[in-house]
C-alpha cells in the first residue's frame, strides 16, 4: 500500500466532507433566519465562511442545496428517534415513552429546527423534490411507530394499529406547530406531557403502564 498517496486522498475526503457539512449546517441556519426564498448559495456560503464557488462546487444549484439540507434535517431527526428506540431496549412501553420524549428534546424541538420544518412543509405541494425526501423519511418513521404500537396492541386489527400510530405522529406535529407559531402559549415540557396523555387515551389498555414508565424515566426533555 502506498501510504504517501493514500493519506492525502483520505485527508481530501475528510476535508470535503467537512466543507459539505459546513454548508448544510449553514443552509439550515439561513433557512431558519431568512426562509427558503431568501436563502441562496451566496447567503449559505457567507454563513459557512466559505466562497460561493465552493457552494456551487458541492451542490450545483440552490435547489440541490435546499433538497440536501432537508434530507440532512430529516436524517438528524431519524438518528434521534432511532437512538431513542435502541436506548429504550426491547420493552415497547419504554420505547413509546422514549419516542415521545425524543420528539420534544431540545435537539429536535428548538426554534431553528421548527422553523426549518415549517419552511419546507409549506413548499412540499409545489416542489416535488421536497415531497420525495419527506416521503422517504416519513415512511421510515411511520413504520417504526407502527411497530411499537403493534407490540402494545397485540390483539388489535392492523388497520387500527396503523391509525393509532398515525395519530401519535400527528399529535407531535400539532404541538410542534403550536410551539413554532405561538411559543409563549405552551412549553416543550407541557407539549411532551400532553402528548403522553393523549397516547394513553389512544392505547387505554396500556395507559397505567405508560404513565408509570414515563414517571420513572421522565428525566429532562
Amino acid at each position: 500500500m502506498n501510504t504517501t498517496t493514500d493519506r492525502p486522498r483520505k485527508e481530501r475526503k475528510a476535508n470535503a466532507d467537512k466543507r459539505r457539512q459546513q454548508l448544510l449546517d449553514a443552509a439550515l441556519r439561513s433557512i431558519a433566519s431568512n426562509g427558503l426564498s431568501r436563502t441562496t448559495l451566496a447567503t449559505v456560503a457567507t454563513e459557512a465562511g466559505l466562497s460561493q464557488g465552493v457552494a456551487v462546487f458541492y451542490f450545483k444549484s440552490k435547489a440541490g442545496l435546499l433538497a440536501a439540507a432537508l434530507a440532512e434535517h430529516y436524517a438528524a431527526y431519524q438518528r434521534t428517534w432511532e437512538r431513542a428506540i435502541k436506548t429504550a431496549g426491547d420493552d415497547p412501553l419504554d420505547q413509546i415513552v422514549s419516542l415521545v420524549r425524543a420528539d420534544f428534546s431540545s435537539r429536535i424541538c428548538n426554534p431553528q429546527a421548527l422553523a426549518v420544518w415549517f419552511a419546507f412543509w409549506g413548499e412540499q405541494k409545489f416542489t416535488p423534490q421536497y415531497a420525495e425526501v419527506s416521503a422517504e423519511f416519513d415512511t421510515n418513521r411511520a413504520a417504526a411507530v407502527q411497530e411499537v404500537c403493534a407490540k402494545l396492541m397485540p390483539d388489535a386489527p392492523e388497520a387500527e394499529i396503523a391509525k393509532v400510530a398515525e395519530w401519535i405522529d400527528t399529535i407531535s406535529d400539532g404541538y410542534w406547530q403550536h410551539l413554532h407559531v405561538s411559543p409563549t402559549s405552551i412549553t416543550r415540557e407541557g407539549a411532551h406531557e400532553a402528548t403522553l396523555a393523549l397516547v394513553c387515551r389512544l392505547i387505554p389498555a396500556q395507559a397505567d403502564a405508560i404513565r408509570a414508565r414515563a414517571g420513572v424515566a421522565q428525566g429532562t426533555s
